[in-house]
C-alpha cells in the first residue's frame, strides 16, 4: 500500500512537469507537432524499456486482447497530451491540475461503482463521494477567479 502511495505522488508530480513541459513547447511549435513528439519519445523510451527488462510478453499477445476497444489506450493517450496542453495554456498549471485531478476522481468512482471496462463494481460510499465533493469544493474554493 505504502509503494502504491509513493508511485501515485511520483504520477502526480510527473504529470504536472510533463504538463508544463509540453505547453512550453506548444508555445514555440505547436500543439499536435508536441503532442506527437511528447508520444513518439514515450514510444521509444518504452520500446527501450521492453527490451532492456527482458521482453516480458510477446508482441503477438497484443492482437489477443480482449476486448479490442481496450487497444485505444494509446489513442486516448494522445488526446490527453492535447487536452493537457490547451487547459494549461487557457487555465495555468494549478487550476489545470486541479480540474484535471477532480474529473479523474469523479470519472474513476463512476467507472467503479457502474463496473465498467471489466473494473469489479463497487457498492456507493458515502466516504468516497463526500472526500470527491470536498475535492471539487477545494478546486472551486482556492483556484476559480
Amino acid at each position: 500500500m505504502l509503494w502504491g502511495i509513493v508511485v501515485s505522488a511520483i504520477s502526480g508530480a510527473m504529470m504536472s512537469v510533463q504538463g508544463v513541459f509540453n505547453a512550453e513547447v506548444t508555445k514555440q511549435t505547436s500543439v499536435w507537432l508536441s503532442a506527437a513528439f511528447v508520444q513518439l519519445t514515450a514510444l521509444l523510451v518504452c520500446v527501450t524499456a521492453w527490451f532492456v527488462t527482458g521482453r516480458d510478453g510477446m508482441v503477438g499477445s497484443l492482437f489477443q486482447v480482449t476486448p479490442k476497444y481496450m487497444l485505444l489506450g494509446g489513442v486516448i493517450g494522445a488526446f490527453i497530451t492535447y487536452t493537457v496542453i490547451v487547459s494549461i495554456n487557457i487555465l495555468e498549471p494549478a487550476r489545470s491540475a486541479m480540474l484535471i485531478v477532480s474529473t479523474q476522481l469523479l470519472v474513476s468512482y463512476l467507472i467503479e461503482l457502474l463496473g465498467m471496462f471489466g473494473v469489479e463494481k463497487q457498492p456507493f460510499e458515502w466516504r468516497k463521494a463526500v472526500g470527491i465533493i470536498i475535492v471539487i469544493a477545494g478546486f472551486i474554493t482556492v483556484k476559480w477567479k
